[in-house]
């Protein structure tokens, strides 16, 4: 029988002997946010649960792994003047991710690893993962899924129908139609969208925004329209090849001084 993958389906002695087998856990990042007017505004919480679930199974006995709940509210400050949209501060953001990984510091648990489906989240998440490893005797590790699967992406030639990740365009577009088809309002798929050009585009780690367009012209990067179910398919076959990978690299890494 195969083993559950969810923290929340054990108790606290399971969880304990988890601990104490030196397994990771996987904290899924994601957000509740304005997605245009064609997708769920639980967009990236759906895809990220999807990508985690099936990165973890292709890692299979190559990797020890449990995954917590998702955490389904990011910090999605720049959506909330369209609507629809939870968020923490960025500072509320930051302290609740060092409280879930001091949480399970006590817990026993010995490294703690952030898989990021929001693009909000990133920086914070970047430092809470540094912070934590200094401030608790731990190993964490933090990525976003797009970053790890950038090149796996390209192969497939996922940029053809928008940009990679986007944001409520045709390639979290294509992911949904793969996933959830039927939560989508096909009759609102915009076929054209004005493009915001900006030198953030030039590299990772790299911001430049104004507000009102950070997300791209009414909280949209680019038109829907080309999206397809083919397309979604694909990208998330790729993507969670590409995370297992990582994941197995992560759990299995020795960090020594040489």
């Amino acid at each position: 029988m195969t083993r559950q993958l969810d923290f929340g389906t054990y108790t606290r002695e399971q969880l304990k002997d988890f601990a104490n087998e030196d397994y990771s856990v996987i904290v899924p990042l994601a957000a509740t946010e304005q997605h245009g007017a064609h997708l769920p505004v639980y967009t990236d919480t759906m895809i990220c649960e999807r990508i985690c679930r099936d990165a973890i199974a292709n890692a299979g006995s190559a990797a020890k792994l449990i995954m917590a709940p998702v955490i389904a509210v990011g910090c999605s400050e720049h959506h909330l003047e369209f609507g629809g949209t939870l968020s923490f501060s960025s500072s509320v953001y930051y302290r609740m991710l060092m409280d879930l990984g001091r949480s399970l510091n006590l817990g026993g648990f010995k490294q703690i690893i952030f898989l990021n489906g929001h693009g909000g989240n990133e920086w914070m998440m970047q430092q809470a993962a540094v912070d934590l490893s200094m401030q608790y005797p731990i190993r964490t590790a933090c990525a976003s899924y797009w970053n790890l699967a950038k090149q796996a992406l390209l192969d497939v030639d996922a940029q053809r129908i928008g940009p990679v990740p986007g944001h409520a365009g045709a390639f979290e577009t294509s992911m949904m139609m793969a996933l959830f088809p039927d939560r989508l309002k096909g009759e609102r798929l915009k076929k054209d969208h004005p493009s915001v050009s900006s030198p953030a585009h030039e590299g990772p780690n790299v911001f430049v925004g104004t507000r009102g367009l950070i997300t791209g012209y009414d909280g949209y990067t680019d038109a829907p329209g080309g999206a397809t179910k083919e397309m979604g398919d694909l990208c998330f076959e790729v993507i969670a090849a590409a995370v297992a990978e990582w994941l197995v690299n992560c759990t299995n890494f020795d960090m020594e001084c040489c």
